[in-house]
C-alpha cells in the first residue's frame, strides 16, 4: 500500500476513534449536560456585576451580584439570556424553584441588551432574587461557562457544589440536579432562609 493510500485512511481512523469515545460515554450513562468542572469545590468567582436596571420585585430594585451575597445560604446561579431559546424552555423550572425558601435564585444575564432582558422577565416572570448583568461575557468565563444556559449550585460557604450545562428539564431535575441540591441543603449548618 502506498503512503498516499494510507493517508486516505487517517480521517476514517479519527472518526472511528471519536465514535468509540461517544459510544463509551453513552454506555456509561453520561450525557451532554454532565461536564466536569475544575471549579467544583472552589469558592465562587470574586466578580461583582451591576443590577439589571429597572427590574423590580415588590416595588424594589433587584440587586446586582456580589460574591458576599452567596455566603450563609444556598444559592442556585443561572446564566441566561433573552436571545437563548433553551433559556426560555427552562424558565418555568426556575420559576418553580424560586418558590422554595431554602435557597436563593441568582441570575447572571449574559451578553444581552437590558431592554430585551427586562422584556423576557416581564413576560415569563422573574424567578431571580439577584440579577447581575454580564454585558461582555467576561465574568461568565470566570465561572467556566461554555454557553447559555448553565446552572450552578453554590453551598452556604460560597463554594460551587454542582454544575449543569444546558437547559434544566424534568429529566435532569430528577436524575442529577435535585439530588445534588438536596445533598447541599442537607449539609448546611442550619436552616437559613432567603431574605425577604
Amino acid at each position: 500500500m502506498t503512503p498516499r493510500r494510507m493517508l486516505a485512511f487517517v480521517p476514517l481512523l479519527i472518526f472511528a476513534g471519536l465514535a468509540a469515545l461517544f459510544f463509551i460515554q453513552l454506555s456509561r450513562g453520561g450525557g451532554s449536560n454532565v461536564v466536569p468542572s475544575a471549579l467544583i469545590g472552589a469558592t465562587v468567582p470574586q466578580v461583582e456585576l451591576a443590577a439589571l436596571d429597572g427590574l423590580k420585585n415588590n416595588g424594589e430594585q433587584v440587586p446586582g451580584l456580589s460574591p458576599d451575597q452567596m455566603k450563609g445560604q444556598v444559592s442556585i446561579v443561572n446564566i441566561w439570556a433573552s436571545w437563548c431559546a433553551p433559556c426560555r424552555a427552562e424558565h418555568p423550572i426556575l420559576v418553580e424553584l424560586s418558590e422554595d425558601e431554602r435557597f436563593q435564585v441568582i441570575g447572571i444575564n449574559y451578553k444581552d441588551k437590558p431592554s430585551n432582558a427586562l422584556r423576557f422577565l416581564g413576560s415569563l416572570g422573574n424567578p431571580y432574587d439577584i440579577v447581575g448583568v454580564d454585558e461582555d461575557g467576561r465574568s461568565s468565563i470566570e465561572w467556566g461557562v461554555y454557553g447559555v444556559p448553565e446552572t450552578f449550585i453554590v453551598d452556604a460557604d460560597g463554594k460551587i457544589a454542582h454544575k449543569h450545562v444546558g437547559p434544566l428539564s424534568t429529566a435532569s431535575m430528577e436524575s442529577s440536579f435535585m439530588p445534588a441540591l438536596s445533598d447541599v441543603l442537607a449539609s448546611r449548618p442550619s436552616a437559613i432562609l432567603k431574605p425577604d
